[in-house]
């Protein structure tokens, strides 16, 4: 059986035919998030902080740390920030030193900057993934002498020089290449893990069958594990958590060992609520005066004010224990019965309409 070994100075984790599904927490990724953007690039580490423990507590195994930051406001002050190769560097020992204070979970390296992997790679304890490398030609003698030199694995990605192409057998030949050059250097196929790259079922409607037929030809061809970035399935559709929901577990039966994703359902925020509240009062429903903001979210269906186990976590799970990769369904029943779960049971509490 072919198992992946990623470790932290403390905790291992195995991404395996044999084993639970592995969620990699994609969250500590300025790219798209402004927030975090101009806080990385004020200084502050303190959301970072928060989505490490969010993530991990609700069930992430490793953790995706990406350094594409874009410092716009000092690049004013000093042309150089105009250049990744400048600033992501630094940013990635940064936020690898953050993490690895208040989690010891294992992490993933994630950058298209070599400098940047290789910071990350001298700051990481353990053996960490490397996030990644392509079939093009300069990727591959930029980034395999890493891989071999620290000794870890690395996420293959299934494009090269020529772009992502729609045909599957191409996106195979790709990946097959990667993984004969990693041979090369002296790097093992269990060392390698190949992203089929999904594509949006929304532009293309064999999306889901490619990956899952591209998945099987990985396991059964090639002997590698295999990931992808989860949520590009239902990118640009109402409902992206239902298309995830079915997708995970069709995508582990066919034999996908991992996915890069958000483990986290993300908080209401009090802009959220107070337009809930008050479109609740217009409807003419007095609530309790010791309603507090997180029984509110539970009455109105309006999610959370805390980060919590995302559904996609819930449909996880439950795939894990349909092909005997929970235990007796330990885990399955642990996520149902412990407070933070999405599938715990509880009491609704309600208002009481004012009568006319």
């Amino acid at each position: 059986m072919t198992r992946t070994i990623i470790e932290s100075a403390s905790k291992t984790a195995i991404i395996g035919f044999d084993q639970p599904f592995t969620v990699i927490g994609e969250r500590i990724n300025p790219t798209g998030r402004k927030i975090l953007n101009a806080e990385l690039e004020a200084g502050d580490f303190s959301r970072v902080e928060a989505d490490a423990l969010a993530q991990v507590a609700a069930g992430a195994t490793i953790l995706d740390i990406n350094s594409g930051a874009v410092f716009s406001g000092k690049m004013a002050e000093d042309p150089r920030y105009a250049d990744n190769n400048f600033v992501e560097p630094t940013l990635m020992r940064q936020l690898i030193e953050v993490v690895q204070a208040v989690t010891d979970c294992p992490l993933c390296i994630d950058s298209s900057v070599p400098g940047a992997l290789e910071a990350g790679l001298a700051a990481a304890k353990g053996r960490p993934l490397l996030n990644s490398v392509t079939g093009e030609e300069e990727r591959l003698e930029m980034v395999l002498p890493l891989v071999k030199k620290y000794n870890v694995p690395v996420v293959a990605i299934s494009n090269d020089d020529t772009g992502i192409s729609e045909d599957p057998d191409v996106r195979f030949a790709v990946a097959k290449k990667i993984v004969e050059r990693a041979a090369d250097f002296g790097i093992p196929a269990h060392d390698i893990v190949v992203d089929p790259l999904v594509m949006p079922i929304g532009a293309m409607g064999t999306a889901g069958l490619q990956v899952f037929t591209l998945v099987r030809r990985l396991r059964e061809e090639l002997g590698v594990n295999t990931t992808c970035g989860a949520s590009n399935i239902s990118f640009g559709l109402p409902n992206r958590h239902g298309i995830n929901n079915a997708f995970l577990p069709m995508a582990m039966g066919a034999g996908m060992t991992s996915a890069i994703m958000n483990p986290v359902t993300i908080p209401v925020g009090p802009k959220k609520l107070a337009e809930k509240r008050a479109e609740i009062e217009a409807k003419g429903i007095i609530l309790p005066a010791d309603m507090d903001d997180e029984a509110f979210c539970e009455a109105f269906g309006v999610g959370s004010t805390k980060a919590k186990p995302g559904k996609e976590m819930e449909a996880i799970r439950a795939a894990n224990f349909l092909t005997n990769n929970d235990d007796g369904g330990a885990e399955w029943i642990r996520f149902n019965t412990a407070s933070g779960g999405t599938g715990a049971a509880g009491g609704r509490r309600g208002g009481r309409r004012r009568r006319g």
